[in-house]
């Protein structure tokens, strides 16, 4: 079955609080009820605008509902189907839209809105014996870092959106700021897990897990542990070699190019790859750059060239 978005069924923001939500929901009884409105479908959304209130309208409903939403990402229209595991340390009760009791729910005639308390441990026919607090769902997301945090080790202030509870028992988010420590030799892929910073849950917060990605430079490629770097070289210094400082991740280094070297040479590093019980190698990849023939001395300068060495780079080719 689909998944219903019950705060888009009252017109109403997730942050919505409970007043907002009761006039929300009267507003709509009065619009849709069968007795008054001549809406085509005024029974059906009278439904279900009784079977979103049922769930917003009572506080501990709504955490449960918030919970999910937030722990699978489900969306409206979405195939639905409770974790085996949801709805564990919720109490229950409660009536349903405007305090009616029926059944605990308000006689509300739903799949989707009696599957999802299956296992909440509500009043009413199906209950079910209370099973022990369960901690919060893990959360996760993606930290991006530069290549030299990984060299150096850094740390970072991350911002994150969360739910909680206020003093009047109502569901909130609010930003949040951690600390993350990034260690030295993290790779793409590796995640950093931040114990307790997780989703909230009867038996305290799960774990939040960041996922590490390295922010986009062109000058840099990965190879696990290893490092390739373009350096770009004027002609001369591939022609007759000679040393040459480059800025590395790790700093800068004096290299030797070799004379005679093309264009696409690559020069290996030991051990400046990225830092770890087995460091990675850093390749350093020369790419020749030709200075602009803009003015008149350099297009002289070429024209020499031209003329006396004589060299055909397709020759043969």
């Amino acid at each position: 079955m689909e998944y219903k978005d019950y705060y888009q069924a009252l017109g109403v923001a997730k942050t919505a609080t409970e007043d907002e939500i009761k006039k929300a929901y009267r507003k709509l009884v009065r619009k849709y009820h069968p007795d008054v409105s001549k809406e085509a479908d005024a029974q059906a959304k009278t439904q279900e605008i009784n079977e979103a209130y049922g769930v917003l309208g009572d506080a501990e409903k709504r955490a449960a509902y918030d919970e999910l939403g937030r722990g699978h990402q489900y969306r409206a229209g979405q195939e639905f189907r409770p974790p085996p595991d949801w709805g564990r340390g919720f109490g229950g009760g409660g009536g349903g839209p405007g305090g009616s009791g029926q059944g605990g729910f308000g006689g509300v005639d739903s799949d989707f809105f009696s599957d999802l308390f299956a296992n909440f441990g509500g009043g009413g026919a199906g209950r079910r014996r209370q099973q022990a607090p369960q901690r919060g769902d893990d959360s996760h997301a993606t930290l991006t870092i530069d290549l030299a945090d990984s060299y150096q080790g850094a740390t970072r202030t991350i911002s994150l959106t969360v739910a909680e509870r206020d003093a009047q028992d109502r569901i909130v988010t609010r930003e949040r700021n951690l600390s993350v420590n990034i260690p030295k030799g993290v790779t793409a892929g590796q995640q950093l897990r931040l114990s307790g910073q997780g989703q909230p849950g009867a038996a305290g917060p799960g774990d939040l897990y960041l996922e590490i990605q390295f922010r986009a430079d062109a000058r840099y490629r990965l190879d696990g542990r290893d490092v390739y770097q373009t350096v770009p070289v004027a002609p001369w210094e591939l022609a007759l070699g000679g040393e040459i400082e480059v800025t590395t991740p790790s700093g800068k280094v004096n290299v030797t190019v070799p004379a005679a070297s093309q264009s696409g040479r690559k020069l290996r590093l030991r051990a400046r790859g990225l830092p770890g019980k087995e460091a990675g190698d850093l390749y350093l990849l020369l790419e020749v750059v030709l200075p602009p023939a803009t003015s008149d001395k350099a297009r002289e300068l070429y024209q020499t060239m031209a003329r006396e060495l004589a060299f055909n780079p397709r020759a043969g080719g």
